[in-house]
């Protein structure tokens, strides 16, 4: 069985920043997997949580904040709490001089993000319930973005919300694939990178996929 020793030193051979590896060492991942996952909470791959949601692959949630490269004091958005997992990683992260903002539009995943975040006393994470497709106007301009769910394209209010020369992390695509996007907002247009196939749960709201085709 995988455990948290073996998943670093994988890590540490793919040159995973060492800010983001000692975010992994400080924040139990269990704390966020159900109790019937327990056992399972340092597999690498991707464990049911609420609603036919799921935490993501412990590397793939590396790769996502490799391809951020979140620094000391940023104020960044995420789009898609989750049961707040990765918010706490950023958190870690930037430090107490920044901010994370997390936006959840399941109402059972907000309550879960905050009752973990609250264990773990992290200050500077705000979870609010909210259409993550569409932002959060009142804490922009962010440094950095990250979507966690998958989407047809950046949505526009995205992008605004964005500092110039900030950086966007996405998986774009239909339903049934997906490509990791980063991109880079250069004198208000995106440049664009492609990091490799996934597969995520749909973005949800105003610039996520119709429900009809959920």
């Amino acid at each position: 069985m995988t455990t948290k020793q073996n998943l670093l030193t994988f890590w540490q051979s793919k040159n995973i920043p060492e800010k983001i590896l000692d975010a992994f060492v400080d924040i139990p991942r269990e704390l966020f997997v159900l109790p019937e996952y327990q056992h399972q909470a340092y597999a690498d791959k991707p464990l049911p949580t609420l609603r036919d949601q799921s935490i993501s692959q412990p590397t793939t949630v590396m790769m996502m904040l490799q391809a951020l490269d979140p620094q000391e004091g940023e104020n960044i958005l995420e789009v898609g709490a989750g049961v707040g997992y990765q918010a706490t990683l950023l958190s870690k992260i930037v430090g107490i001089k920044g901010k994370i903002t997390s936006l959840e539009v399941i109402p059972e995943l907000v309550t879960t993000a905050k009752q973990n975040i609250n264990l773990l006393n992290r200050d500077n994470i705000i979870v609010l319930e909210a259409d993550g497709s569409a932002g959060f106007p009142d804490h922009a301009p962010y440094d950095k973005i990250i979507i966690t769910a998958a989407c047809p394209s950046i949505p526009p209010p995205i992008i605004e919300q964005l500092k110039d020369n900030g950086t966007i992390i996405a998986p774009i695509g239909d339903l049934k694939s997906q490509m990791l996007v980063k991109g880079t907002k250069v004198n208000g247009k995106m440049e664009l990178e492609f990091l490799g196939s996934f597969l995520f749960v749909p973005l949800k709201g105003k610039y996520g996929f119709k429900e009809e085709l959920l």
